[in-house]
């Protein structure tokens, strides 16, 4: 017998579906498949287990839920309309349009709810592990007996293509190995794909493959109609306190369409308006206009309104007493979540002394570990490799997922989780994430860098071994191409320091920086800490060049430019020069963008536009240095692979010198 609950249960999950097709008929572009097929569980989870509260989207508290499979948005965007969010019908009928809040792919920085820009497969699941490890780390920090401000579980959406790519097994594995019990994934397991059935390509055994990785793993037959059994493995996932979980949910992609559920028709294409019209009968829809919201339905999903507000104020109340009987506590929470930094935390940052031969990853190890001691909601780690990047937080344990213990975490070999997952934890908020890794391994981070400068978030992304003076490791981990490759990233900064007191103002850069990711790039050789009594001050860093060392007249007849190491040998170019009266001007600039985000005056002062004779030095490829050298200019650099030798001779045969800088910089003013 069917009853009350239940018509209403299904009332609800249609509005979610005809919500979806029809704005997806209306845009003539989407994917309806999943929205179909997912609603029953996402129904499920947001009516009866989700902690949240659509007043206020960025309660710091509440669970997170991330649709992985981010191409099913108007799943979301659904969820979010008819539980009330900041969007309205009208947004949803302007789905996939200019400028609308209903963008193709979920963004976070245009939709209000939405926790992470998704859409990229596989990115999604690597995010939701970095908001489980920032749940943790913040728990263990903040939480006080009968102060329980962190305790939220993360529940991502996740589909098949996430599952077949290979950042998701390397989240996973990491995730199971540390134990993130608050870590729930509720897989879309339609058998489904763009192309036709997985079964032409994805024939593992999922549930094996996750219990082999250390996550718990259930299985709902029937995710179309079976409620209360979904209703239960969500119940019973978050009781398991010591792994992850799997949620495996057979669903049917595209359910209620008569002619194109279970086909791969359904994933990526409008129904059409025909095959609309047979679906709502189908589903015993009987409204009669597109982008209706039947009364019953909108007043049972606007329940979360009253809950979430509740939920929030309790939680308020709390807070107001935690900040009462732990101000200092609270105020590092309240500086954590805003991004404001502590009084002085950078007065005594280690600059080193002039003359010192030292590798600038070294002091950026240095340095790191002086801020780490003022801010302690900077967390991070690195791949396999704190021993050669220097990135390790001394005194800290490694992190520990079961209760958020320590700060180094060892995100193992796994350099595009780990880039995904440091994303996940800025998403989060209330840490600021950074990782390392050697410079050539941004290949592999390259899809979750770029993700970070679109989505204006701010994790530290450290690149040590920095150039062809890795030497004898060869061209396989010798970065060429990779400065170039980060520049041409909108929105996306790269600071190369020359020596220790850039790095540290590097760092300075770094703390206060908001609205996108920030690169380090740092060298493996000894760099000599430069005399700044004789060259001026390294707080140019923070406007990406400055003059270093001015021709004797203060009127350069050539400026030569470089970044990082090879800013040394600009500065013994400079002295060649001279001694054959040739007067030249040397410009550290370690960061274009930062550069290029100054005014025009003061490029001008740093580039004179009547200086034309430029000369460019960096041990990289030479792409992109035009827009800084002018049509007149020349670049001294890395347009080739490189080679198994020592440094210097690398260096050496690759034009790398004072020599052959000076040698160009003359041939130009011939």
């Amino acid at each position: 017998m069917t009853t009350d609950r239940q018509n209403l249960d299904t009332l609800c999950i249609n509005t979610i579906r005809t919500l979806a097709i029809d704005a997806i008929q209306k845009a003539n572009s989407g994917h309806p498949g999943l929205p179909m097929g997912a609603a029953p569980m996402a129904y499920t989870l947001w009516q009866k287990h989700l902690h949240h509260n659509p007043a206020d989207p960025k309660w710091s508290n509440r669970d997170r839920f991330v649709l992985s499979a981010g191409h099913g948005s108007m799943l979301l965007y659904a969820l979010l309309h008819l539980t009330g969010y900041d969007l309205t019908l009208d947004d949803i009928k302007q789905f996939r349009q200019w400028h609308s809040k209903t963008p193709g792919h979920p963004e976070s920085f245009m939709t209000p709810g939405v926790e992470a820009t998704t859409g990229p497969l596989g990115q999604g699941t690597a995010n939701a592990v970095g908001m489980a490890i920032a749940e943790r780390a913040l728990a263990h920090h903040f939480n006080r007996p009968d102060f329980e401000l962190v305790n939220h579980f993360t529940y991502a959406l996740v589909g098949d293509g996430d599952l077949m790519e290979g950042i998701s097994a390397e989240a996973a594995s990491l995730a199971g190995h540390l134990q993130l019990g608050k870590l729930i994934y509720l897989y879309d397991a339609n058998d489904i794909c763009l192309d036709g059935p997985t079964a032409n390509t994805f024939t593992e055994n999922v549930a094996q493959r996750y219990k082999s990785y250390g996550w718990h793993v259930q299985t709902v037959q029937d995710g179309d109609t079976d409620l209360e059994g979904l209703d239960v493995a969500i119940s019973n996932a978050k009781t398991i306190a010591e792994q992850p979980s799997l949620i495996i949910v057979k669903t049917t992609i595209g359910y209620g369409s008569p002619n194109k559920s279970g086909k791969s028709a359904a994933h990526g294409a409008p129904l059409g308006d025909g095959e609309i019209e047979l679906t709502k009968k189908a589903l015993g829809w009987t409204e009669t206009e597109p982008f209706s919201v039947p009364e019953a339905a909108s007043t049972h999903f606007r329940e979360a309104l009253t809950k979430g507000g509740e939920a929030q104020a309790a939680w308020t109340e709390m807070f107001e007493r935690y900040g009462k009987t732990f101000p200092e506590l609270a105020e590092q929470w309240r500086m954590a979540h805003t991004g404001d930094l502590p009084e002085g935390w950078d007065a005594d940052l280690p600059t080193g002394n002039a003359g010192d031969k030292v590798a600038t990853r070294s002091s950026s190890g240095t340095v790191l570990n002086a801020v780490a001691a003022e801010i302690p909601w900077l967390l991070g780690g690195d791949a396999d490799l704190s021993c050669s990047t220097k990135t390790g937080i001394k005194g800290a344990e490694l992190f520990d997922g079961r209760t958020g213990a320590g700060r180094n975490i060892q995100f193992g070999v796994r350099e595009h989780a780990m880039g995904a997952i440091a994303n996940g934890m800025a998403y989060h908020g209330g840490i600021r994430p950074y990782t390392a890794t050697f410079f050539c391994f941004s290949d592999y981070m390259r899809p979750a860098i770029r993700l970070a400068a679109l989505c204006h978030l701010n994790p530290i992304f450290i690149f040590t071994h920095d150039s062809v003076a890795l030497g004898e490791d060869g061209p396989t981990h010798q970065p060429v191409e990779h400065l170039a490759s980060l520049r041409a990233i909108p929105n996306n900064v790269v600071i190369r320091p020359a020596d220790a007191t850039e790095v540290a103002e590097a760092w300075r850069v770094i703390m206060g920086h908001e609205g996108s990711p920030i690169n380090l790039v740092l060298s493996r050789q000894n760099l000599p800490t430069l005399d700044r009594s004789t060259l001026e001050s390294a707080s140019g860093v923070a406007k990406g060049a400055y003059t270093l060392s001015e021709a004797k007249d203060g009127k350069p007849a050539v400026i030569l430019i470089g970044t990082g190491a090879e800013v040394h040998t600009a500065l013994a170019a400079k002295t060649l020069l001279e001694e054959e009266g040739i007067a030249a001007r040397v410009v550290s600039m370690p960061s274009w963008e930062l550069f290029a985000a100054q005014g025009q005056d003061y490029r001008d002062a740093v580039l004179p536009p009547d200086v034309d004779v430029r000369v460019a030095i960096e041990a990289g490829c030479s792409f992109g240095w035009e827009k800084w050298i002018g049509r007149k200019g020349a670049v001294v650099g890395v347009d080739q692979f490189g080679a198994s030798a020592p440094a210097g001779r690398i260096l050496t045969e690759y034009g790398l010198t004072a020599e052959n800088l000076a040698n160009t910089a003359k041939s130009l003013l011939d």
